[in-house]
This record gives C-alpha cells, sequence and structure tokens, in this order.
C-alpha cells in the first residue's frame, strides 16, 4: 500500500511539474533498517552455561527488519573447537516484533543453531528453537517474558523448554542502564543438571557513548556439583564483561 501510495504520489509530482518550479524533494525513506553490531565477551554464557570454556568470545550480529516488523538476522560466536561443534556457531533468525498497545510489545522468531565446521561423524548438533517474547513498560522499567520451545530433534534426544524473566531501567540523566534476570530450563538443553532442570539468574549494569557499550553483568544458576572441576567450572558464578560497538 505505502508502494502504491508513493508511486502516485509521484506521478502528480511530475505532472504539477509542467506548470509549477521544481522544489528539491527529500528522498523517501526506506521500508527496511540494517543494523548490525560486534561484542567482544570475557565469557559466553547461554543460558548461565558458559559455552566458550570461561575464554573470551567474539560475537557478531547483523539483523534487517522491514517496517511492518518482519525481520532476518544473524548472530554468531567463536567456540573453543570441538569435533561436535567445531569453531562457530550461528544462528540464523526469522521473525515478527510489533507493539500492540501502547509501552506493550510481542515478538516472536525462530532461531536455527548452526554449526559450520561442526564433524558430522560426531553426531548432528544443529536444532531450531520457537522463542516468544512480551515485554510492557511500567514507569521506567521494562518488563518482559519469554517462553522458548525447542521440539525433539536428533541432536537433542528430547524437546527442551525455557522461561526467563526480565526488567531493565535506565538511570535518569546519565547513559547507564540496569537490568536483571531469571530464567528456567526444562528439557534436553537442561542435560548439565541430574533432572534436567535448572535455575539461572543474573543482574547487570551497562554504560553507553554513542556507539560504544560497556557491560559487567554476575551469571549464576543453581546447579549441582559433580565434582569435576573441568565440568563444574561451566556453570560456576561469574562475572561476564562485554565491550560491544553498535551501527
Amino acid at each position: 500500500m505505502k508502494f502504491v501510495t508513493t508511486a502516485c504520489f509521484g506521478t502528480l509530482l511530475a505532472a504539477s511539474a509542467l506548470s509549477t518550479p521544481a522544489y528539491a524533494q527529500d528522498e523517501p525513506s526506506s521500508p527496511l533498517t540494517l543494523s548490525g553490531g560486534i561484542d567482544l565477551v570475557s565469557d559466553y554464557r547461554f543460558r548461565g552455561i558458559s559455552l566458550s570454556n570461561e575464554k573470551v568470545a567474539v560475537q557478531p550480529s547483523l539483523t534487517l527488519e522491514h517496517e511492518s516488523g518482519i525481520y532476518v538476522g544473524a548472530w554468531g560466536s567463536t567456540l573453543p573447537d570441538s569435533p561436535l561443534y567445531g569453531k562457530f556457531e550461528l544462528d540464523l533468525i526469522a521473525g515478527y516484533s510489533t507493539e500492540i498497545a501502547p509501552g506493550t510489545s510481542f515478538d516472536i522468531n525462530a532461531t536455527y543453531y548452526v554449526y559450520p565446521d561442526g564433524e558430522s561423524s560426531a553426531g548432528p548438533s544443529d536444532y531450531i528453537e520457537f522463542i516468544g517474547t512480551l515485554s510492557h513498560d511500567i514507569g521506567p522499567v521494562s518488563a518482559s517474558g519469554t517462553v522458548a520451545y525447542a521440539p525433539d530433534q536428533s541432536s537433542l534426544g528430547d524437546d527442551n523448554i525455557y522461561l526467563n524473566l526480565g526488567l531493565s531501567t535506565g538511570i535518569p540523566n546519565t547513559p547507564v542502564s540496569l537490568s536483571a534476570n531469571l530464567g528456567y530450563t526444562d528439557g534436553s538443553l537442561g542435560g548439565v543438571s541430574a533432572d534436567g532442570n535448572y535455575l539461572d539468574w543474573s543482574l547487570g549494569a551497562s554504560y553507553s557513548y554513542e556507539i560504544f557499550t560497556f557491560s559487567v553483568q554476575y551469571v549464576d544458576t543453581d546447579v549441582k556439583k559433580t565434582g569435576v572441576k573441568a565440568v563444574d567450572t561451566l556453570y560456576d558464578p561469574t562475572v561476564v564483561f562485554t565491550l560491544g560497538v553498535a551501527f
């Protein structure tokens, strides 16, 4: 509809130009928005668990969004080399986001987790997850609830559900924002715990300056210790530092 309206308006301008002086016209805005960035993190934590073996990771992202709310994107992270996952995770995302009421937004997407250089002989590793998030502003605080569901797939062996509640707010007249999250995993992705489920939580603060953001986040879980240090360190409480650049 916008394309038709713009085309008709352009035709009228061309016709009127025969009898009226021509004036410079503003470039029509594009219905598409491209954004992205790259983060350097001290530890890649996914739902409380370290996927980088507590090592530094580089995480680029790119999103193309249409004014209708439909978007596609890609997010990636370096990984410690392993036969199953290789050295890189690539998340391919397609979704829809909209404001359903003043201060209330809804987002739904499908995320496909891909490990491009993982060895097929080590077993299947790629899987898909469906994620829905409802956000609402309560005064200066933004509250969100997320439900993520991964159906039974060969790489998972069973289905998985993840629930998350989040709060965020900005400190008035400063570039500082605060956040808190509580998550619950139940299913095959909760394999770090004996019963397949666990809680994770985080508290964070971030500082933004122009295109740069620096954040610090405390991350922890309630996963019980196994006594194997190499495993236990993957979900030990930690502080994650992030330096990001956006465009």
